[in-house]
């Protein structure tokens, strides 16, 4: 249900201006926005210089029209300069935040190339973990060394040499 089936709208932001709201429309493939897929479009603009943001939205409320966006990369024709704009989050009034459009600066590969996906990634990792810490869980690992749990509890204590025989332990 990553998809969405709503007309989605872009935003192109430049050192000489923008270009207002232009909807994506035709796509290179048959169907668009669908779950884990690339999409391509042709946009036509006035030349822009730099590119510094982007605000894409669609107009999609209620279920089934949430969509998770990844990436936005625009090449520039006139210098074949791609420009970079990570989201890695939900547009969707019932995920996260409950936007339906986002902000998008431009990716700075210059600092450090990758270094925004990577954070963008961990903090997809740590959304999706972070249950594990919720207050009253108790952790377990399994330490193929004592081939026993290693239990880490609530109040902060850590039983580290380990039950063998934990029936709520659970071996991976």
């Amino acid at each position: 249900n990553a998809g969405t089936e709503a007309d989605v709208y872009i935003f192109v932001y430049g050192e000489r201006g923008d270009t207002g709201s232009r909807q994506l429309l035709r796509s290179q493939k048959s169907k668009k926005f669908l779950k884990g897929q690339t999409d391509i479009f042709a946009v036509e603009a006035v030349y822009l210089g730099h590119l510094y943001k982007i605000v894409i939205r669609h107009n999609g409320f209620g279920s089934g029209n949430g969509w998770f966006l990844d990436k936005v990369v625009i090449k520039d024709p006139i210098t074949d300069l791609d420009y970079t704009f990570l989201c890695h989050r939900w547009l969707d009034q019932g995920q996260e935040d409950g936007n339906i459009a986002r902000e998008l600066p431009v990716t700075d590969a210059s600092t450090f190339p990758g270094r925004q996906e990577l954070e963008l990634k961990r903090e997809e990792t740590w959304a999706a973990e972070k249950w594990k810490f919720q207050k009253g869980n108790t952790l377990q690992f399994y330490n193929r060394l004592t081939h026993g749990f290693i239990c880490l509890y609530p109040d902060s204590r850590v039983n580290a040499l380990g039950d063998k025989k934990n029936k709520y332990g659970i071996v991976f």
